[in-house]
């Protein structure tokens, strides 16, 4: 494995934390959460930092983070669903990480957040059209990114932790399980 490192990229919902915990304790792994780097650092919610500060704000700070986390060791790494729109946060996910994408539809999504109000980029009229737009403007992105494209649809978070290390160990990331 590239130094051991793992990142799971896609929209927000679509599971990076809960999946990204889970899979970090089956490989035995620390577990980091970008935005919960950021909002320590900031002192204050992503969502209030994102009101006050404006949102090319946040990711001049979620670049700086990201460069650190991926500087380290090894471990799983969860980032925000807005990473890959910064050119440097690709490239360094990319090179210093084994990247997967975990790819959910808009519908799926809403399904999930329709009562999440700590997400400062759903809290619009209508957040299931905001998700198709995230979704049609980052899929591109997050698929130049990854290494690996997970679909999450409905499988259980074990399923979907068994799916990427089966797509780790198959790429030589990881040893097989048992060995």
């Amino acid at each position: 494995m590239v130094n051991g490192r793992i990142s799971l990229i896609g929209l927000p919902g679509s599971g990076k934390t809960t999946v990204g915990r889970q899979l970090a304790r089956r490989l035995q792994l620390p577990f980091v959460d970008s935005d919960h780097v950021i909002e320590t650092r900031l002192g204050c919610s992503i969502r209030e930092f994102f009101e006050r500060e404006g949102e090319s704000r946040f990711r001049d700070v979620e670049e700086q983070v990201i460069d650190e986390l991926t500087s380290q060791s090894s471990g799983v790494l969860s980032t925000g669903g807005g990473v890959v729109l910064r050119p440097n946060n690709q490239l360094h996910l990319r090179q210093r990480t084994h990247v997967i994408y975990l790819n959910s539809s808009p519908d799926e999504l809403i399904r999930r957040l329709r009562h999440d109000v700590n997400r400062p980029l759903l809290q619009v009229a209508d957040p299931l059209s905001r998700l198709r737009d995230l979704h049609a403007q980052r899929d591109p992105l997050y698929r130049q990114t990854a290494h690996f494209v997970i679909d999450t649809g409905r499988p259980s978070v074990a399923t979907l932790v068994n799916m990427i290390v089966m797509q780790l160990e198959l790429a030589g990331a990881v040893a097989p399980s048992g060995s």
